[in-house]
């Protein structure tokens, strides 16, 4: 695949003495929240569970019993890397075509109550990735379709708010989990309106689906797609990222890496 490389995981801690650290002014990277930072894959999946079982719930009560199949989470997460719609997962389910307006609409009210969002947590070695980051002089700026209220609180509660020099995110609790590019080419692109300085200095923007590759492209910055989030490789591979990592360490490895070369 021309101008895509592939690396694997790296579980190096960043101060492994494998860089020196010297400050890299001037560099921003733009990361999205949900996929390189947090991990939604256990709540996702508890959200399809009670929905299915309200579902199955309504229509006992109406006499109709249903021979639901539940995915197994392994078996859920891949269809949702590969982008099968809701509708499909329902349908392999077992549920019938009168059954989805319910179903989907007990997604949509599910899946940010606050007993599930509370199933998030960091991504394996994200700590240690923001702080290199940070560590060279990299400008972090969160841009991200979940609540900017709640993506602040989170990274808060982490102890990680103060590594980034921005964070921006939406006011609709509802935004994130349909993840429209439209919605987030229009939100980088209003922060690159509000910091314009930003859009003329070297810059890289890193997600786990093509909403952020979409967007960076639109900015003219350079993407990195990681596979630890929503989307498989195979499918990441279709938007043409400039590069795909396996998580966000390998990612802040590579950029740090390049970041001295550069300087020498």
């Amino acid at each position: 695949m021309t101008g895509v490389v592939a690396l694997n995981q790296s579980q190096a801690h960043p101060f492994d003495g494998r860089f020196t650290l010297r400050p890299t002014p001037n560099l921003t990277v733009f990361c999205d929240f949900d996929g390189p930072i947090i991990d939604v894959s256990d709540r996702y999946y508890n959200t399809y569970q009670l929905a299915l079982a309200d579902v199955q719930t309504a229509y006992q009560d109406k006499g109709a019993p249903l021979p639901l199949c539940l995915l197994s989470k392994t078996h859920f997460w891949q269809m949702k890397q590969d982008r099968v719609p809701d509708l499909e997962i329902a349908l392999r389910s077992g549920l019938r075509q009168e059954q989805m307006d319910y179903f989907l609409q007990r997604v949509c009210s599910i899946v940010n109550q606050p007993a599930l969002l509370h199933q998030d947590h960091l991504q394996p070695g994200v700590r240690w990735a923001l702080e290199l980051l940070h560590s060279q002089g990299v400008r972090l700026v969160l841009v991200t379709l979940r609540s900017q209220e709640q993506a602040t609180e989170i990274l808060q509660s982490y102890g990680l708010a103060n590594l980034f020099t921005l964070i921006r995110g939406t006011q609709d609790d509802t935004v994130a989990y349909g993840n429209a590019a439209e919605s987030k080419i229009q939100l980088l692109a209003e922060v690159l309106q509000e910091f314009p300085h930003w859009a003329t200095e070297p810059a890289w923007m890193i997600g786990d689906t093509e909403a952020d590759i979409l967007a960076g492209q639109a900015s003219n910055i350079p993407t990195i797609a990681l596979t630890c989030g929503i989307r498989s490789q195979t499918y990441l591979e279709k938007f043409l990222p400039t590069r795909i990592h396996s998580e966000l360490l390998s990612a802040a490895h590579y950029l740090v890496s390049q970041s001295l070369f550069a300087s020498v």
